[in-house]
């Protein structure tokens, strides 16, 4: 028997290889489509990034240590609204707290838009609860219209087992609102 006899076809190899590549360039399209949902559940899952955790309340309690949580706005200039922050809050760490953002479109149309958020210092991310939160929806505002925009937050106490967060007193809670590109904008 010679060697030619065991030794696949020409034709057969290159549909091998050929198959192989496919599936490599379908695979590598899934990745990428897939990358953005995963990469967003590690940072809720590890507070990467100073992404905040989604609560329904506190049950590990009240410490007696306090942390001041400041708030910011930036609105991208791609939408005609003046967003202003809630006044800083200064209370034992696990207290639940509300505060209100208000939003007022300044435009003469009517605009949807939506808030990013960030928590700095980052470690403190994966710390910093959020109850309810006006930035899990779009907010749609008319002409002149002014909305008040609750959020309901607290941090979680075993931030003080944390010996990098030891000496943070303050935490700041930051959103940038931008132009939905669904509708209204």
């Amino acid at each position: 028997m010679s060697d030619t006899a065991l030794a696949p076809a020409p034709e057969h190899k290159n549909r091998n290889v050929g198959a192989i590549l496919l599936l490599l360039v379908v695979g590598m399209v899934g990745a990428a489509y897939a990358a953005v949902p995963l990469y967003y559940a590690f940072c809720a899952a590890t507070g990467y990034g100073g992404t905040t955790r989604v609560a329904t309340g506190n049950l590990k309690g009240v410490i007696a240590r306090e942390m001041t949580v400041r708030f910011d706005s930036n609105v991208d200039g791609g939408i005609p609204w003046q967003v202003t922050p809630a006044k800083s809050v200064t209370a034992g760490i696990g207290n639940v707290e509300t505060v209100v953002f208000t939003a007022r479109n300044l435009s003469d149309k009517t605009v949807t838009g939506q808030a990013a958020f960030n928590v700095t210092p980052e470690l403190a991310g994966s710390y910093f609860n959020k109850i309810q939160c006006f930035c899990f929806t779009e907010q749609t505002l008319k002409p002149g219209e002014t909305v008040q925009m609750p959020v309901t937050f607290f941090v979680d106490p075993d931030i003080d087992k944390n010996t990098d967060l030891a000496t943070i007193k303050d935490i700041t809670l930051s959103y940038t609102f931008y132009a939905s590109k669904n509708k209204g904008s």
